[in-house]
């Protein structure tokens, strides 16, 4: 696809070696990074020659990149914001921080989140909440940092969206397991990609839920995050669920022949259809977000696209299923924090029965994870126990799957096999597009961390999640106040046509630098 040359430099400008010194200073008030690399570091972390390489060797080259901190680093810790976790480094490096360096990537540092990925407000974490480094603009603009309203940055992956958001990096790395990537980055209004599932290794990455995560990026341009993504998305032996090199390449050969870009010019898309799902505008959506979702389908629509309602009817089940799916893969994956082989250990108090280990589980895990996190193993453990298998896991599954088969049904490609019926009604809607996050940034506060309120914010964003679909969070341009974002949703193996339409709609919309007043000032 082309894309206007002034375009593409105005994503590279928004590219500049931020000094580890300025990120200490900004770090101060944003709380994003959770540690920070040793400034004597070589670039490459491997190979000090890396600075001269060539660009076609090291096509990240002169790339700031942050990692979120349940991704290995072996030069770094990996704490997952967690006590169990507290003074662990990993012995090697995941594949994707691999893949990175080898790319010539300078990993600044791992940033903030939730605990093991569990929460959407990055406000569970043993290194404290992250601020939302954006701030609406005021009348005269003079009201100091400490003064501004504080919200939060998103979660899980919110030090990662902040880091960006802050010009702290050029690119960060994240997880999405429910909406970890897209709702931090629609909050602090930089570009998110949850890549569909299997396409990025998750080979040292700490697991949360094994069927759901992904390891995603994110970064100021979809242009960004298109360059790291063609880096990352190679098949891994290391990782079970990463997909063939036979199955990528099939996905590659029919988007080639099929992509309603190829039958069209970016300024005139009379060939695309996007689809937009009845069910992901109810009444929890604020008005602002509702006519922000609607500037940008116009904008789509005056480049021809055919805006096509679509209805996703199991949607309304889909967070029950998620929190009881990824509660109790949680519980089995963290059954291995016990005190025995690795992390925290706790040892039981005087007068306990030392020999008993069931006494060092129960006192490791009471002081080794946070409350949100007991909260989510005590419900997978249920889910999964005999009487409450068939009632919850299996309901779950089943919901799971009747998910999948709505995006089937309404997406042109059906399992990657291009519809074929005559009828327009049959033919299919190439992606979807719908609002990120139903709400801007909630304020950072105690209270409303820990309300019923926060597990609603990946409403809409779980069912993408359960299909294993690429979705992509594209900041909608506002006049005044938060960001907004919207979601493009394809099919699956769809993820490069999912982001030539954010390309497209950041050049139709008057993005792709980042922007808004974002607080980068000294604090």
């Amino acid at each position: 696809m082309r894309v206007a040359a002034s375009h593409i430099r105005r994503c590279l400008s928004t590219s500049s070696f931020n000094p580890l010194s300025t990120i200490y200073d900004k770090n101060a008030s944003v709380n994003a990074f959770v540690h920070v690399r040793d400034g004597s570091t070589p670039v490459d972390g491997e190979n000090a020659s890396a600075t001269t390489a060539s660009p076609a060797a090291k096509p990240l080259q002169w790339t700031t990149v942050a990692v979120k901190d349940n991704i290995c680093t072996a030069d770094m810790p990996t704490t997952c914001s967690s006590a169990m976790l507290k003074n662990f480094t990993s012995p090697f490096d995941a594949t994707v921080v691999k893949l990175l360096k080898n790319a010539g990537a300078d990993i600044v540092g791992k940033t903030n989140c939730d605990e093991f990925g569990m929460g959407s407000m990055n406000t569970h974490s043993i290194h404290g909440p992250v601020v939302n480094p954006f701030q609406a603009p005021d009348s005269t603009n003079s009201i100091p940092w400490a003064n501004r309203e504080k919200r939060v940055a998103g979660g899980s992956s919110g030090g990662s969206a902040a880091a960006v958001a802050a010009d702290m990096c050029d690119i960060a790395l994240a997880t999405d397991t429910g909406g970890s990537i897209r709702l931090p980055a629609s909050y602090c209004g930089v570009v998110g990609l949850k890549p569909s599932y299997g396409l990025i290794s998750r080979y040292g990455v700490v697991s949360y839920a094994d069927s759901l995560d992904c390891v995603g990026i994110m970064a100021k341009s979809i242009f960004q995050v298109r360059r790291a993504f063609d880096i990352l998305d190679v098949a891994d032996s290391n990782d079970p669920t990463s997909v063939s090199k036979h199955l990528r390449d099939s996905a590659s050969i029919m988007l080639q022949d099929s992509s309603p870009l190829n039958r069209s010019s970016p300024s005139e898309l009379n060939q695309l259809r996007i689809g937009v799902p009845r069910e992901y505008f109810a009444q929890e959506l604020t008005p602002v977000v509702r006519h922000s979702v609607r500037k940008a389908l116009e904008a789509f629509q005056k480049l021809g696209a055919q805006i096509v309602p679509v209805s996703l009817p199991s949607t309304s089940y889909a967070l029950s299923a998620y929190y009881v799916l990824a509660s109790a893969e949680a519980s089995s994956n963290l059954a291995r924090y016990d005190g025995i082989e690795y992390g925290l250990r706790v040892t039981p108090p005087p007068g306990s029965d030392t020999t008993k280990t069931s006494n060092v589980y129960s006192h490791t895990r009471s002081q080794g994870f946070g409350e949100e996190v007991r909260k989510r193993i005590l419900l997978g453990t249920y889910a999964l126990t005999a009487d409450a298998f068939d009632n919850y896991f299996l309901q779950a599954q089943k919901v799971r799957q009747l998910v999948r088969n709505d995006f089937d049904r309404v997406f042109r490609w059906s399992n990657l096999r291009v519809a074929t019926s005559t009828s327009e009604e049959d033919v299919g809607v190439d992606v979807l597009i719908h609002p990120s996050a139903i709400r801007t940034a909630p304020p950072l506060s105690s209270e409303g961390s820990r309300s019923l309120d926060t597990y609603l914010q990946d409403v809409l964003t779980v069912p993408a999640s359960l299909a294993g679909l690429p979705a992509l969070n594209v900041p909608v341009p506002v006049d005044d106040g938060w960001p907004i974002g919207i979601s493009i949703v394809g099919q699956w193996g769809c993820d490069r046509l999912v982001m030539d339409l954010g390309i497209i709609a950041e050049v139709a919309m008057g993005g792709g630098a980042g922007g808004g007043a974002l607080a980068a000032e000294e604090r």
